[in-house]
């Protein structure tokens, strides 16, 4: 089996190629990169090999997809401001780019990695389950449900498999979001809307398992919702980590100030031309509670999670 990664030199794609470079079942590795180059070493792995692509020129995805049979699919643009101007490029019209020559290549099967925010709000007691007519607030929500969408018409009557992914907050060392938010947090500047915020977390081990299995085990198809066995409120979720890291709980502000500290954020980020680590957009999605109905994964991926719970995987953070 030869798997392709796109974004291998992002944040998620470089765990997932770490992983999967130690996978006896995955005999040949191929990591897409841009501009970026990978952060890691692959000396000493023969079966893995870097090519570069560029998402926005199709005829450059031919050779990247050339006898490749799945696909799993992270790249995408992040940390940058004014997310609504780009993201119906980088996020859609790459996508389709990616799926029409997979498709024409004939890959066997393609993952999208995207999450359960696509449903629009929902909660333990009406999770996320597979729908693809959600209604979703934030535009990075909006233009990952259009990929779906369009990956599964695409692939319907071929004989590429299309599958999406959706995992909760993934939690771990090393994940951009949550260091940024140690970091903060360290610094006893870490604020959090007042209103409860249901999330649904699951740890980077049992991320890469449940991936790995949608990449090797037949018969895997469709959506899966990727999460622990209890969802927790953000608030809470936050309050425990400054708890195990030794630090002030985050403080609780009206949703306007934090609104306001993001807005300010990304317009420096656009006057000085800098990555922006916190947006509108991140605050429109993040007030959104998701959870997902798990069901499908524990049955067709990960029958058995290495950390159910937070309380259990706290100690990974």
């Amino acid at each position: 089996m030869k798997v392709l990664i796109t974004g291998a030199a992002g944040n998620l794609g470089s765990h997932l190629a770490g992983y999967l470079m130690n996978c006896e079942e995955i005999l040949d590795l191929r990591l897409m990169i841009h501009i970026t180059p990978l952060s890691y070493t692959i000396e000493g792995f023969k079966n893995v090999e870097v090519c570069q692509s560029d998402l926005s020129k199709p005829e450059t995805l031919n050779k990247a997809c050339e006898n490749v049979n799945c696909i799993v699919h992270f790249a995408g643009v992040l940390f940058a401001p004014n997310p609504e101007s780009f993201l119906p490029i980088t996020n859609i019209k790459y996508f389709q780019n990616l799926v029409n020559a997979a498709i024409d290549a004939k890959v066997k099967r393609i993952i999208l990695i995207s999450f359960p925010h696509v449903e629009g709000n929902t909660t333990p007691q009406n999770p996320a389950n597979g729908r693809l007519n959600g209604n979703p607030v934030s535009v990075h929500a909006q233009t990952r449900l259009k990929e779906e969408q369009y990956l599964f018409k695409k692939c319907n009557g071929t004989n590429t498999t299309a599958i999406s992914l959706r995992p909760g907050m993934i939690y771990s060392k090393n994940i951009l979001m949550l260091d940024a938010g140690k970091w903060l947090m360290k610094k006893w500047l870490l604020a959090v809307w007042k209103k409860p915020t249901w999330i649904h977390l699951i740890s980077i081990d049992d991320f890469l398992e449940a991936t790995k299995q949608a990449i090797i085990k037949p018969g895997v198809s469709g959506i899966y919702q990727l999460g622990d066995e209890k969802p927790v409120y953000l608030q809470e979720f936050l309050d425990m980590m400054a708890v195990h890291l030794g630090c002030k709980k985050p403080w609780r502000l009206p949703e306007w100030c934090i609104y306001f500290a993001a807005g300010t954020v990304e317009l420096f980020a656009k006057i000085f031309n800098t990555k922006s680590s916190l947006t509108k957009d991140f605050i429109r999605i993040g007030m959104v509670s998701y959870t997902g109905d798990i069901s499908r994964m524990k049955n067709d991926l990960l029958p058995n999670l290495k950390y159910p719970d937070i309380k259990s995987g706290i100690k990974i953070i």
